[in-house]
């Protein structure tokens, strides 16, 4: 098979909760491989730095801070972006956050917003971006989803819940959007070394619970994503579809 079918030229791919981390990663994977990006977070100061990153080593990249929770300004941005970038044939739904607390204590504004974000803006973003998806016939659409989507662990419920959901609306959008042309598969990332697990990583107990529980006996590191993601995105993975991939050195796969 040619390498031709991993290249994403000509194709424009949003990112959301892009402005660092997996989703930065993602998106420069994305850029290396060809696609014009648009980097998305609420922070337009950081979002601008992303961009002049990507910028400054030669990939196109563009801004579009938003907050992914509100519809309206969901169909603002998605409007702007296609008039000004193109078309949106990749999207990548990454936004997320976490909160931890036992369930009992579990405080109902924190779930509110803990679903709101990592669940109900995969909904809102997929449904507005996927009409002109289908109206072209093709698109792809990743899911960030975790290892959380299969397993539980003491004091974050909701996040489970929520990466759980995320699993199983990513399967319900390939039954829907096939037909259309459209994949849509998850990335469940196991436990990466991001600047959000900076307090985990230097907490000795845990850092040893992830090395022994990690067959790899490690955490990730996030190029360990980008692989997977350049596979969803391309013409490579065109019968690939409602699948959740584990990129997690192992966890899942073992008790």
């Amino acid at each position: 098979m040619s390498l031709a079918r991993f290249k994403l030229d000509g194709d424009v791919a949003l990112v959301t909760g892009s402005s660092r981390g997996i989703g930065l990663a993602m998106a420069r994977g994305l850029a290396e491989a060809g696609a014009e990006v648009v980097i998305n977070a609420r922070d337009a100061g950081a979002v601008e730095r992303a961009v002049a990153d990507l910028r400054g080593d030669g990939l196109k990249a563009h801004a579009a801070p938003f907050d992914v929770t509100d519809r309206a300004a969901i169909e603002a941005a998605v409007a702007k972006i296609e008039a000004e970038a193109g078309p949106i044939s990749i999207l990548c739904n990454n936004a997320g956050i976490q909160r931890r607390a036992p369930i009992v204590d579990f405080p109902a504004d924190e779930w509110r917003e803990l679903m709101s974000i990592n669940l109900d803006a995969v909904f809102f973003v997929s449904q507005v971006v996927a009409r002109g998806m289908i109206a072209r016939g093709r698109g792809k659409v990743i899911n960030t989803c975790s290892v959380g989507s299969q397993l539980a662990r003491a004091t974050i419920a909701p996040y489970s819940a929520s990466k759980g959901a995320v699993a199983m609306l990513t399967r319900s959008m390939c039954a829907e959007w096939a037909k259309h042309g459209i994949q849509a598969n998850g990335i469940a990332p196991g436990y990466f070394a991001t600047e959000l697990n900076t307090a985990l990583v230097n907490d000795p107990a845990f850092d040893e619970f992830v090395r022994k529980r990690t067959p790899a006996g490690r955490w990730g590191n996030l190029d360990e994503l980008v692989g997977i993601t350049i596979l969803l995105a391309s013409p490579a993975s065109s019968f690939i579809n409602g699948q959740v991939f584990f990129v997690d050195g192992g966890l899942t796969a073992v008790i």
